[in-house]
């Protein structure tokens, strides 16, 4: 048994986490403790001040335009849950890449028991989409684009810009899961042309689990409907959900010790940089993908020379994946995810359905010595 640990599942959740993130909920649990928007006292105002700076901070990383219409949820999950189930109707059509996790594909076959329906754009064996095909998969009743700004699969990236200008030209909303490159990419709502953009803190954003939400256009706020409804701490006269944003999503307590977290988080991202972030990610990746290049007894999904964000899983022929991965944890410590990642659309996409894949996914605090050793760790499984 290996007596130290490597772990490269940052594609799952980041960790370690910088050090003001725990300080920061611990400060809230110890020091503060009361609930927002229920309570008339100093502590719950000084709560409330981190939950809306936390808002402006959200607004203005990804590029948007109004803090109001920041909305916090439990997760990305509940996010895009409420997202597509607040705005599609029965009869509506829309189109999804050929990469989505089950946070979309889920719901969306939910929805069509009520009539939903939608189309996947197809995509090249590498994960690339085929642009050319999407006027041919139009419909009248076509409402919007959903994808993920990258595979959590094999780190290829959708081409949002581009999505973002055919929507507009035709009329459709552009709803992303940013899921994989929140933290590391820069998303530019206003640039990008997105109307809906949901986002997790548990990954790039390097918060904690268990708090996330979603940004809205102004249109796309008017049509969208909560899908979760219940107490505000506002307009409690009210039997139905109140107009005004962000309470007409945000129904019941919030996870205020996340928040605070994930407030911390921002902060040290504004403070080191996404571009230093991302850049150090992809010199870890680069030292796998040097280790790997030319090998005939492991196969990278997606190519190994394809841009991606720092995501890397690996097919091995002949052999059963889910050995391999135990073998690197049990003999060499390294933690890796084996399967089918929650998103089997991106393995069939990948051509690796059933068998899945061994994924690597460095993080912001992964060294060098790290990547080295999982790459070491890999020939030797191989060639024994």
């Amino acid at each position: 048994m290996a007596e130290k640990t490597i772990y490269l599942d940052n594609a799952a959740t980041s960790f370690p986490k910088p050090p003001a993130v725990a300080e920061a909920m611990m400060h809230f649990v110890r020091e503060i403790g009361c609930n927002i928007k229920r309570g008339g006292y100093g502590s719950a105002y000084q709560a409330a001040e981190v939950v809306l700076e936390t808002r402006e901070r959200l607004s203005a990383f990804f590029g948007h335009d109004d803090p109001r219409r920041v909305i916090f949820s439990l997760n990305i999950t509940t996010a895009l849950n409420q997202i597509l189930c607040g705005f599609l109707h029965p009869g509506d059509h829309l189109l999804i890449s050929g990469l989505e996790h089950n946070a979309v594909i889920r719901p969306l076959h939910r929805l069509a028991a009520y009539g939903v329906c939608f189309d996947r754009i197809p995509c090249a064996a590498d994960g690339t989409m085929d642009l050319d095909a999407l006027p041919g998969l139009l419909r009248p009743e076509t409402r919007a684009i959903v994808v993920s700004h990258a595979s959590n699969v094999g780190g290829t990236l959708n081409p949002v810009a581009e999505l973002g200008t055919f929507c507009h030209r035709h009329g459709l909303r552009l709803i992303v899961d940013s899921a994989q490159t929140a933290g590391v990419l820069p998303l530019d709502m206003a640039a990008m042309q997105i109307d809906a953009l949901a986002f997790t803190g548990h990954k790039g954003l390097l918060g904690p689990q268990g708090v996330g939400g979603f940004l809205l256009g102004a249109e796309m706020a008017e049509e969208i409907s909560p899908w979760i409804c219940g107490g505000t701490g506002s307009f409690s006269h009210l039997e139905e959900m109140p107009a005004l944003l962000p309470d007409r999503f945000e129904a019941g307590t919030m996870n205020l010790p996340g928040i605070f977290g994930l407030h911390a988080a921002l902060v040290y991202l504004e403070q080191r940089g996404m571009a230093e972030i991302c850049c150090h990610e992809q010199t870890m990746l680069s030292i796998l993908c040097d280790a790997l290049r030319g090998r005939e007894d492991v196969r990278v999904l997606g190519g190994i020379d394809t841009p991606r964000v720092a995501v890397l899983s690996c097919d091995f022929p002949g052999r059963d994946n889910a050995e391999v991965a135990f073998r690197l944890e049990s003999e060499f410590g390294i933690l890796t995810r084996c399967g089918l990642h929650c998103a089997p659309d991106a393995h069939r996409s990948y051509g690796s359905f059933p068998q899945g894949a061994v994924r690597f996914a460095p993080g912001c605090f992964t060294q060098a010595e790290e990547m080295q050793a999982a790459a070491d760790a890999i020939r030797c499984i191989l060639e024994e």
